[in-house]
């Protein structure tokens, strides 16, 4: 595994400590301002003041109360709680490899995750409820075959990770198509999920992603110090004591199981793991103490604020929020590879 430059863990720089005090609280107020204002755009536009009202029980509108309580709100927590799975995970990914390229989609976690959550909803689709742990079984044995294809005896490298994230994601892919041509008489039910869309969510899935989210989030929060003491490199953490591979393993998991939980809940939307670190690396530094929780509010509010584009923008039309990421992911993927010459 390529080694990070050395840094004392938990010991930013004095300007990046600075800079952490007032950048987070800003983030989380400008996620709560983003979400009220989500929550009035659309074919029916809806006040700050009337949205308080009307989820404060002040205001007893029927058709407010309908299309906050049942079409928007679920779809905005979704978002929410979407944005910080994929976005941490990816946090995670990149520290335990070693890699600023790695995150849920390039690694195949999020195709293989994808693909056994297809087999329930095409083939078996009245196991629905085992939805979230096929989702999890398939992220965990792509990430197992990318690990184990890219590893080399000096370490993971960049090209490593991408040329078997590839090949995971074209074998997942294939066997998608194949689940899409044997059971094509149900696929138009699969088809906005397949796109990363949020659209027609309810609260169901709120609530069948909620405590899972949470177990993830707390998980990663505890991991701080380990994650600090990895992103050291491998002969730190060692001599530090830290058991290298039982700590990769583990954080991986926690990784694998906070995209797993996004998969299961809206389908494949790429790229928010690879950006949203970066930009939090970017302005808290990369203490795991502050990276992670503003990687939870960035990805939050970048995935909400892809949704809420894609459904206003070109109304009626609707555009899946995977599509929008993708727009926006893609071009910064191919800027990081330059930067990192792959």
């Amino acid at each position: 595994m390529s080694s990070p430059t050395a840094q004392p863990v938990n010991s930013p720089s004095a300007p990046t400590r600075q800079r952490a005090k007032w950048a987070l609280p800003i983030a989380w107020i400008l996620l709560g301002i983003v979400a009220l204002v989500s929550l009035g755009l659309g074919s029916v536009q809806i006040s700050p003041a009337e949205i308080i009202a009307v989820l404060s029980g002040s205001n007893d509108s029927a058709s407010l109360s309908t299309i906050l309580w049942d079409v928007r709100l679920p779809r905005v927590l979704l978002a929410l709680l979407v944005g910080a799975s994929i976005a941490v995970s990816g946090a995670l990914l990149q520290t335990v490899m070693g890699n600023p390229l790695a995150d849920p989609g390039l690694t195949g976690v999020t195709s293989g995750a994808a693909a056994l959550v297809l087999v329930i909803l095409l083939a078996a689709p009245s196991y629905s409820s085992m939805i979230p742990f096929a989702a999890f079984a398939g992220g965990a044995i792509a990430a197992t075959i990318v690990y184990a294809l890219a590893w080399r005896r000096e370490g993971i490298k960049p090209l490593n990770i991408i040329l078997a994230g590839v090949a995971v994601n074209a074998l997942a892919g294939a066997f998608i198509a194949f689940l899409s041509l044997r059971y094509s008489d149900r696929l138009p039910a699969a088809i906005q999920w397949m796109n990363g869309s949020l659209a027609a969510k309810g609260m169901n899935s709120v609530w069948m992603i909620l405590p899972y989210t949470i177990i993830g989030l707390l998980i990663s929060l505890l991991c701080i110090r380990s994650a600090n003491i990895m992103r050291l490199g491998d002969d730190v953490a060692r001599n530090l004591g830290e058991g290298v591979n039982l700590t990769r393993i583990l954080l991986s998991l926690v990784a694998v199981f906070l995209a797993a939980i996004a998969v299961a809940a809206v389908g494949i939307i790429g790229f928010v793991g690879l950006v949203v670190p970066h930009i939090a690396r970017m302005i808290v530094g990369s203490n795991h103490a502050v990276l992670i929780p503003m990687s939870i509010a960035v990805g939050a509010l970048l995935v909400l604020v892809s949704d809420t584009m894609g459904r206003t923008l070109f109304s009626p039309t609707e555009i899946p929020a995977g599509i929008i990421m993708a727009a926006i992911g893609a071009p910064y993927f191919l800027y990081l590879m330059r930067r990192q010459g792959v």
